[in-house]
């Protein structure tokens, strides 16, 4: 019997020769994980063996990126993957580890269904946290602070931080808070923003994190920018990244000239309603826009000149009001619904 498909998807994964990083179609199986260049691909282009492997996560060997996980087999031999958000990365090592697991007990991959907990376990989970401060009704309100003559958006101060812990009793005191606040800094769910911060992240102040209302921070994926005697050019631009994200991953995207199919990074966002999309291998800046106020979102089922016929699964196709045409591709059936139904929510509102 072949080995059973657990979790499918696409990854960025760093070479193991040249060491750039390239967007991969990743399986999981019960015993390995096989990655491809592309979905359709019928051969992969390596495999990993999960027996004897241990991984690693969060890995923080490479600076900037974010979400990274590395798997090391028993030959010593590491294997970096990154997600392109983090309940996408949580997802995927949760799976890795228990097969790993698995393969020890000699019991064979099930899944068990589980409940929220709505307390944190005593060993504070800090993915899980992140997510209670990212909640868009009790969580930390992000805000667009000034200090200094700039304009800081989408971002908290440090003293907000350790009151919200308290308040949530997620710590007893402001002192323990400032431990579990320092870990969540030091794992990469918080990001300084601004000098003292800054500083204090970098080994100048007796604690990384700061309980102080001039320190500022932000959430990684929340559309964070610092702007000082913007042009009124820059200030156009910058509002498309105004918006709070309410959606992102990994879709095919044609091009335009070419017509041929790549793999980008979405990210999108609400008031106003805009669908960046970036280079997954690296880059902090998009590759392109699109501004979906206005905008048909639709199944693509039938061949057209648009779409090759090995590529029409899961398709859609985004019309802007200026009609402008994009076609995308989900890995799912699920995912296609999903992008369709938060894009169609977007449209509708914001600028």
């Amino acid at each position: 019997m072949e080995p059973k498909r657990i979790r499918e998807g696409y990854l960025v994964k760093r070479g193991s020769m040249f060491n750039t990083w390239k967007p991969m179609w990743v399986v999981l199986l019960e015993d390995g994980i096989e990655f491809y260049k592309k979905k359709s691909d019928n051969s992969p282009k390596g495999m990993i063996p999960l027996k004897g492997s241990t991984l690693t996560s969060p890995c923080q060997d490479f600076g900037k990126r974010m979400f990274v996980f590395k798997i090391t087999t028993t030959k010593q031999q590491d294997h970096f993957f990154q997600a392109a958000f983090l309940e996408e990365r949580d997802a995927w090592v949760r799976d890795i580890k228990k097969a790993i697991k698995c393969i020890e007990g000699g019991q064979k991959f099930a899944r068990k269904s589980t409940r929220r907990s709505i307390r944190l376990p005593e060993t504070v989970d800090l993915g899980a946290l992140y997510l209670s401060m990212k909640d868009t009704e009790k969580g930390i309100k992000e805000l667009n602070l000034e200090k200094d003559k700039k304009i800081f958006n989408h971002c908290f101060t440090g003293n907000c931080v350790i009151d919200w812990l308290v308040s949530n009793n997620s710590v007893r005191n402001r002192q323990e808070g400032l431990m579990i606040a320092s870990s969540l800094l030091g794992e990469g769910y918080l990001q300084p923003a601004g000098e003292l911060s800054k500083n204090a992240a970098d080994g100048i102040s007796e604690n990384p994190f700061l309980d102080n209302p001039d320190a500022f921070y932000y959430f990684p994926d929340s559309g964070f920018f610092c702007e000082e005697n913007s042009s009124d050019d820059d200030v156009i631009l910058k509002e498309e990244f105004r918006g709070v994200i309410i959606k992102q991953g990994c879709l095919l995207k044609q091009g335009h000239r070419r017509k041929n199919w790549k793999v980008r990074k979405f990210i999108l966002r609400e008031d106003p309603a805009y669908l960046h999309y970036y280079d997954p291998a690296g880059g902090e800046d998009p590759l392109g826009a699109i501004h979906l106020r206005g905008c048909v979102v639709t199944s693509v089922e039938s061949s057209s000149d648009a779409v090759r016929k090995s590529e029409e699964e899961n398709l859609f196709e985004i019309i802007t009001a200026d009609e402008v045409h994009y076609f995308l591709q989900a890995a799912t059936p699920k995912e296609r619904t999903e992008w369709i139904k938060a894009i169609q929510v977007a449209s509708r509102t914001g600028k």
